[in-house]
């Protein structure tokens, strides 16, 4: 069964990777003809393909671009009228030989509107109609009988990411947009927050300069935060022992130090309390840690984040409030 969970996997990738290398000036004239539209972005389809039509119109709306799904049974008993000659087209099917979808092609074409196909079969009904046809076609589907839609809705659902981030790009979105559009998601509410929103400032695991290595680790176990900063007589922070360091030594011999100074990473990257929060998991990601020390402007330590508080995880969440 792991061989064959493994083969579908390998499949579906398989089935990106084409597409990319099958990206070409049709893509490009694609995005360029969405960016420019004064209306919206109309997206149809049927099914399978109709499902991924919905997930591509979601990311749209999210990221700046003016989307609707129209569901072509619903579009011929009235829906139609949602379309205007402003709008875009953009018709999805595998197949290319959608009888529902195909049918509204030539009362959109008299509607004016551009008409953009992602399918799979670039000499289908739907691709013969259509101004701009992006081939998304796979090798093979990931169902071993060859009918389910899986490794096809996959690429689909790829195509449709490229054309939102490319559009990401062709606007210039911004971060204060995305807050914009996602006010009450924790997605959202992580953006717009600083790190003094969230970080942790009472009973820090802090030690001073010159600290018996086993008072350190006594306190980092009792903390159970992964780390004990280590500040100077003024407050500065100077250091920070981390559990991953401490396995580090075990593992190589070396925990037989007196002292904290000896073994911590010296002036550890850390983060201001009216840095975003975003900035701050970035840092995070890069570097592969888990907690950041807060300092201000002058080097003193003011508070932690940890990156369950960003999750909103254990005590403290998102909005701040324990």
């Amino acid at each position: 069964m792991i061989e064959q969970i493994k083969e579908v996997l390998i499949t579906e990738a398989q089935g990106i990777l084409d597409l990319a290398a099958k990206v070409d000036a049709s893509f490009e004239k694609m995005v360029e003809c969405v960016f420019a539209c004064k209306g919206r972005l109309v997206i149809a389809g049927i099914g399978k393909s109709g499902l991924v039509g919905r997930k591509i119109v979601a990311t749209l709306i999210s990221t700046g671009t003016h989307a609707i799904f129209l569901h072509p049974v619903e579009a011929m008993h009235g829906d139609l009228g949602l379309v205007g000659g402003d709008d875009v087209f953009l018709a999805l099917s595998n197949s290319g030989e959608t009888e529902e979808l195909n049918v509204l092609l030539p009362s959109i074409r008299r509607m004016g509107c551009p008409i953009v196909a992602m399918t799979g079969n670039p000499k289908s009904t739907l691709a013969r109609q259509a101004d701009i046809v992006v081939d998304v076609g796979v090798r093979k589907e990931a169902c071993p009988l060859g009918l389910a839609p899986t490794t096809s809705t996959t690429t689909l659902l790829a195509a449709g990411d490229a054309l939102a981030v490319a559009l990401i790009h062709k606007r210039q979105f911004k971060q204060s947009d995305f807050r914009r559009f996602h006010p009450g998601g924790a997605l959202g509410q992580r953006l717009a927050s600083r790190v003094g929103d969230l970080m942790l400032t009472q009973g820090l695991p802090r030690v001073s300069s010159g600290a018996p290595l086993s008072e350190v680790l006594t306190l980092m176990d009792e903390s159970s935060l992964g780390a004990v900063l280590v500040t100077g007589e003024d407050g500065r922070l100077v250091g920070i022992l981390t559990d991953g360091d401490v396995r580090h030594l075990v593992a190589s011999g070396k925990l037989s130090a007196e002292v904290v100074d000896s073994v911590m990473t010296v002036n550890p990257r850390c983060v201001g309390p009216e840095s975003p929060v975003y900035d701050a998991l970035n840092t995070m990601e890069e570097y592969q840690i888990t907690v950041l020390p807060v300092v201000d402007a002058s080097g003193v330590l003011t508070g932690m984040l940890h990156l369950h508080d960003i999750l909103g995880k254990g005590a403290f969440k998102f909005n701040g409030l324990p």
